[in-house]
């Protein structure tokens, strides 16, 4: 080691999903969306001055905050933007979990939560998923730091009812609760209205997924003024420019287009509820996900078996080499002909 390796910060980095750049493949490995933008976002770049990209962006996002707090029925005061949601929930972890007591999350959930843990030395613990993947509230009842998870969960895809969210805000009234809604959109109702009786609730988005623009990286937060105040402070305390000027002004027109955005996430919904009668026909069985992906696992072929046999034919799908969940894939939806070529493959190599 050289002396001032020494002095590196050490930590197990968050793995992210594989981006291959072969031609003519099928991509069910990230979640991104299978349809593409909003039209109107395809018309404003066309339109962009480039020219106005010589200026930094501005700070507050004004334009897209005010865009998102509109569309939710919020004051722009409870609205925080980010370079998607990761951003935005780096910024949560770094502003609210600062006790020294240990956050709560699952054991099965995304793999960013322990990263950005240990990255900011932030004490967790985990809390086990019931043998059927669900969060049991009475598992984060007690003394803590805060309460972290995302709702559907991921990479199982099971949504956790409004009811039993409020029963865990309910017990954990000092501290700050996440719900990270990065998939909410293909199924179940948001926490977003939880917010008016709850001040301690912070729900995050992503247009990732729903909004087909993963490229863009865009996030936002909603929640009171005063928690949106303070990750307001510590981004500003640590880079003011979070998002570049393009991001703000594609991301407002991607919201303006409600019935677009009803429609696409219809056809994955759509897509999906047939694809699980396609799964449990080739003998899989798996969480009943509102996600736009499954968790799926074989009766008898292994999943890293399965997951190799896809990937030489060009099918990209999410494996975790993980406790418990390492007898699984990750299935993102696709479009119908993406997945016709899914089960078509499935179905000769099965048999």
């Amino acid at each position: 080691m050289r002396p001032w390796e020494r002095y590196f910060r050490s930590v197990v980095p968050y793995v992210p999903g594989e981006q291959p750049r072969e031609e003519r493949l099928i991509k069910l490995n990230t979640n991104e969306n299978p349809y593409p933008p909003a039209p109107g976002v395809a018309e404003a770049l066309r339109h962009m001055d480039a020219e106005k990209f010589r200026k930094y962006p501005d700070p507050a996002a004004s334009v897209l905050v005010k865009v998102l707090a509109d569309y939710h029925g919020l004051d722009p005061e409870q609205v925080f933007v980010g370079v998607g949601s990761d951003d935005v929930l780096a910024m949560a972890f770094l502003t609210f979990f600062n006790s020294g007591k240990p956050v709560f999350f699952p054991d099965v959930t995304y793999s960013f939560y322990p990263v950005w843990a240990e990255l900011f030395g932030i004490p967790y613990e985990t809390r086990a998923l019931d043998d059927d993947f669900c969060i049991d509230p009475r598992d984060y009842d007690g003394e803590n730091g805060g309460v972290v998870f995302p709702n559907p969960n991921a990479p199982t895809g099971h949504l956790l009812p409004l009811e039993q969210i409020k029963d865990i805000l309910e017990h954990n009234q000092d501290v700050v609760v996440i719900v990270d809604e990065a998939y909410i959109d293909f199924g179940g109702v948001s926490a977003r209205q939880l917010l008016e009786n709850y001040e301690n609730l912070l729900v995050v988005r992503t247009f990732s997924k729903s909004r087909s623009m993963a490229g863009m990286r865009i996030g936002y937060a909603l929640g009171d003024a005063a928690l949106i105040k303070a990750m307001s402070d510590v981004k500003y305390s640590y880079n003011s420019y979070t998002m570049n000027m393009p991001a703000l002004i594609l991301g407002a027109e991607a919201v303006k287009d409600e019935a677009y955005f009803r429609k696409t996430t219809q056809k994955i919904v759509d897509t999906r509820e047939r694809a699980k009668a396609r799964f449990a026909d080739l003998g899989f069985e798996f969480p009943d996900s509102l996600a736009n992906f499954l968790f799926v696992k074989h009766k008898r072929v292994p999943a890293v078996q399965l997951y190799e046999a896809l990937r030489e034919r060009k099918i990209y799908v999410r494996y975790f080499d993980k406790p418990r969940i390492s007898d699984y894939l990750r299935i993102t939806i696709g479009t119908d002909d993406e997945m016709e070529a899914l089960f078509s493959f499935l179905e000769s190599y099965l048999n």
